[in-house]
């Protein structure tokens, strides 16, 4: 396949089977993007697929909390993340729900005009604050949050900044236009859970949670995502942990200096940092350092995911608890 992927070739979607075509037909129908780039990169490796996917459904699409508002809160950690295409598929998503004016105001980088809205922007960008929500909705929410933080390192690692084809979505015109047709689509009441008989992988799940199937898709996620460390030395897989661990979970800086492995020396702890912390900045030449030909492209994949996971972890970490909100 050609289009927006960098660096995997990925099957084209109508030749999928098992698990990835189970996906396939579940984001067809309840998300209404029929072949989404952001999953069908994952497909070389279909534990992984399966469970980004179940922890976006899980969160994002079902549930009490209002979809605009999990959108908003999407967006702001996109923005955060220096995700061009995830701002504008939300921006999109967000014409979808009807918000029209929010959508484009996010767009614009500006602040919602809707008090609550701007909270929960604030807080997608910055996830440590106090939780702008009610706490019945907090698996939605934080799933929703961390999610896209996972999401966000993938795309900005493995495929271009276009969500459209042509870069067509930096056209306000085509993303309402866009927005509108997934409206149906995004009103649907979803079943929750529907998506966790695709998962291949189970782990703990986490506290905030609440034992909802956000909590086990997470789970999963993280014990599939892990597996990419494999691919790593030992020393260079507790690099990765440690840097990500000195990070503040707040704002993926680029880094600098020593921080930064080697591209030479030691290109596959680069390049899972990189995906860690800055995955805008991965580069041709950082994937062709550690990229071998034989390097598949679902050992690229792992490996990115690896970093994501570990990123996705310190940032879960910052959330504050509900004794520190109050205090």
């Amino acid at each position: 396949m050609t289009g927006p992927f960098r660096y995997t070739s990925p099957e084209p979607p109508g030749s999928a089977a098992g698990v990835v075509a189970g996906v396939y037909e579940q984001l067809a129908t309840d998300f209404g993007i029929d072949r989404a780039p952001t999953f069908v990169v994952l497909s070389a490796a279909p534990d992984l697929l399966a469970a980004a996917w179940a922890l976006l459904r899980e969160s994002l699409l079902t549930g009490q909390a209002p979809r605009t508002g999990k959108e908003v809160v999407a967006a702001g950690v996109s923005l955060v993340n220096r995700c061009p295409f995830c701002v504008a598929a939300h921006t999109m998503l967000l014409h979808a729900t009807g918000d029209h004016r929010l959508a484009e105001t996010i767009a614009r980088g500006d602040l919602p005009d809707d008090p609550g809205h701007r909270r929960l922007l604030a807080w997608g960008k910055d996830m440590s604050t106090p939780r702008p929500f009610p706490a019945a909705q907090a698996p939605e929410y934080i799933g929703t949050a961390l999610s896209f933080h996972f999401i966000n390192r993938i795309v900005s690692s493995l495929l271009t900044e276009d969500t459209l084809p042509g870069g067509a979505q930096r056209y306000r015109l085509v993303r309402s236009v866009a927005g509108r047709s997934l409206a149906r689509t995004v009103r649907r009441r979803l079943v929750p859970g529907e998506s966790l008989a695709l998962l291949e992988t189970a782990g703990t799940a986490p506290g905030w949670a609440a034992d909802t199937p956000a909590g086990t898709a997470f789970g999963a996620l993280r014990a599939a995502a892990h597996r990419g460390a494999e691919l790593l030395g030992d020393e260079d897989s507790a690099l990765v942990r440690a840097s990500v661990a000195a990070w503040d979970g707040v704002a993926p800086l680029p880094l600098h200096g020593e921080g930064l492995p080697d591209r030479a020396e030691r290109p596959g702890a680069r390049l899972a940092l990189l995906a860690a912390r800055a995955p805008y900045r991965i580069t041709d030449e950082d994937v062709a350092a550690w990229r071998g030909p034989s390097v598949t492209d679902d050992r690229l994949v792992r490996l990115i995911a690896f970093g994501a996971v570990c990123a996705v972890e310190r940032v879960e970490a910052t959330l504050p608890t509900r004794t520190e909100e109050h205090a």
